[in-house]
């Protein structure tokens, strides 16, 4: 292990170390969320443990070396979603977050010789999209002001923790305090949506239900800059009885839920973190753990303890040991947390029905490479090993059009991996020199389409896997020439092996589909379900996946609200 993967363990207890008592709260799972819900609590005075099985925290904000010498993001590799408010609160650059922005972010190579370069520079985009349209190099500021103000309205809806039906018998009073606070919440929506405009009210509800495809088709003309910005409306998406593609009802959301970031301030802007992803996790863990949570690792839950009354009163280790809480918090998934771990016959029939049947399923792979040198796009005529502006943001490789991201959906909805598949390609040593030796190189693919289920075959067979890696990479080899005689070692993640390795159910980044049907109220479950005692902290609640800490930080609020409610009566 490098010595900056002995400091992500430095300090992290085993199961064999954790203290005999009762827990004022549980955390399982070791998450950026579940650590960050820790964090909160702690920071409230609460006695906490972190439960995670793995031998390393962070859950899918982690940074591992796989090939010796080469620090990979192994799942998540970029930031932007993760909240403000959390940062100044916990502090977490004071506990070693460091971003690095990238500009510009995001190019685009085109088989024709062409390129598209887009960032935060505004004269840049204009002078980029106008080689390819006029029109929409003076659309694209407006299409951006647009997304902006709707990620401000939505601000407020991501730190702010779902009005839930309560399942717990409370007094009188304490129900009136509950309804009141219930509208309270109702009304500040209101009122925001009435700030708004009647105007700017109804293209965000047209961006919700319309297909990311009818959104761009309506501002802009060039197929490139579409498919460009069309990625954000697919990456993570799921294909299971229909197409999830640019042209799917509902998709333009996601393309939002991907712009509504922000990175030292700056609204949509992604950046890199020194030293991987698993430094976010690190941070909040820090910020924890110097608040008193205790985090183990190699700590692996089997089962949550439940009573006759639906009440938790802890969790049962792997190796029979009962950790005693009357509050826990699940960073799993829902289907873990209310099919895996909780005891047959507590929870009610409809609750464990729709559960079942919420939507986990994804067809999304990644694959991380350790390479000798850097990719060298022709488009760029490009000879020297040192790197340009083409390396510095996301590349998106087979996305000159919509029809060619919807091409590669329709290949995996028959069961087959994309023929020509969708890459988001990032090289975050290019700003990050931590990560990789002098003159080498760190790269994440990110990958679409790959079926959990393959109508011929096995993502379980050898053959199969190296199949489609070197079709990756030979497509790769289209845009940058000799680029798969750079790869040194690479390790590919397919949606069998994110929920095999990290708990994802399906291989889900975002713990379940981020469908019209499966955000906000609807997050297949809320905050609070029937077992009194127990949170969902991880992205299945609101406001869903990506690494945010949105979902960590409200549930923390709410167990808060809850004990102090306790402490009334």
């Amino acid at each position: 292990m490098s010595p900056a993967g002995r400091v992500a363990c430095r300090g992290f207890s085993s199961s064999a170390s954790l203290p005999k008592r009762k827990w004022d709260a549980v955390v399982v799972g070791g998450g950026h969320n579940g650590l960050t819900s820790a964090a909160y609590l702690a920071r409230a005075g609460l006695e906490v443990a972190v439960l995670e099985k793995r031998h390393v925290i962070g859950g899918a904000a982690v940074t591992e070396e796989i090939v010796p010498g080469f620090r990979f993001s192994r799942c998540s590799y970029l930031q932007s979603l993760l909240r403000p408010s959390l940062i100044r609160e916990l502090e977490l650059g004071r506990h070693g977050l460091k971003l690095l922005k990238r500009n510009p972010s995001s190019f685009t190579p085109c088989l024709d010789g062409r390129y598209l370069l887009l960032g935060p520079d505004s004269d840049l985009n204009h002078s980029e999209i106008s080689k390819f349209s006029a029109r929409d190099a003076l659309s694209y500021p407006r299409y951006e002001k647009q997304l902006e103000t709707f990620s401000v309205f939505m601000d407020s809806l991501l730190d702010t923790p779902t009005p839930e039906i309560n399942h717990s018998d409370l007094p009188f009073t304490s129900q009136m305090k509950d309804k009141l606070q219930k509208s309270a919440f109702w009304f500040r929506c209101l009122r925001e949506a009435v700030q708004l405009g009647q105007k700017d009210s109804l293209d965000f509800m047209e961006l919700l239900v319309s297909p990311a495809s009818k959104i761009l088709n309506n501002w802009f003309e060039s197929d490139v800059l579409k498919a460009t910005l069309a990625t954000d409306a697919v990456i993570g998406s799921t294909v299971i009885t229909h197409t999830c593609s640019v042209h799917t009802p509902g998709s333009g959301y996601v393309l939002l839920h991907h712009v509504m970031g922000e990175s030292g301030g700056d609204r949509g802007v992604w950046s890199y973190v020194e030293g991987g992803m698993g430094s976010v996790s690190l941070a909040i863990a820090n910020a924890a753990r110097e608040a008193g949570a205790h985090i183990l690792t190699n700590t692996e839950v089997s089962q949550l303890m439940v009573d006759q009354s639906s009440v938790v009163t802890g969790v049962v280790l792997v190796d029979g040991t009962e950790v005693n809480s009357s509050i826990v918090l699940s960073n799993a998934t829902p289907y873990r947390t209310f099919v895996e771990f909780i005891p047959e016959n507590i929870l009610p029939d409809e609750f464990l029905s729709g559960i079942k049947n919420s939507d986990y399923s994804s067809a999304t792979t990644k694959i991380n490479l350790a390479v000798d040198k850097l990719p060298l796009f022709q488009c760029c005529k490009s000879t020297l090993s040192q790197s340009g502006p083409e390396h510095v943001g996301t590349i998106h490789i087979g996305s000159e059009s919509m029809e060619e991201i919807d091409m590669a959906c329709r290949d995996a909805l028959n069961g087959l991996p994309s023929a020509r598949p969708v890459i988001e390609m990032t090289i975050p040593s290019v700003l990050d020199k931590t990560i990789s030796p002098p003159g080498k190189h760190v790269i994440n693919l990110f990958i679409q389409y790959t079926p959990y289920e393959l109508a011929r075959g096995s993502w379980e067979e050898t053959s199969i896997r190296e199949s489609f890696a070197q079709r990756c990479f030979s497509l790769i080899d289209e845009y940058a020439p000799g680029f798969s005689s750079s790869v040194i070692g690479y390790e590919m993640l397919t949606p069998p092996d994110l929920e095999r390795e990290f708990g994802l159910t399906g291989g889900n980044i975002f713990h379940g589909a981020m469908h019209l049907d499966s955000i906000f109220l609807m997050r297949p479950v809320g905050l609070q379900n029937p077992v009194k005692g127990l949170y969902l902290c991880g992205s299945g609640a609101h406001p869903g996946g990506g690494v945010m800490g949105a979902p960590g930080r409200n549930a923390a609020h709410v167990v808060l609200q809850d004990v102090k409610k306790s402490a009334a009566t």
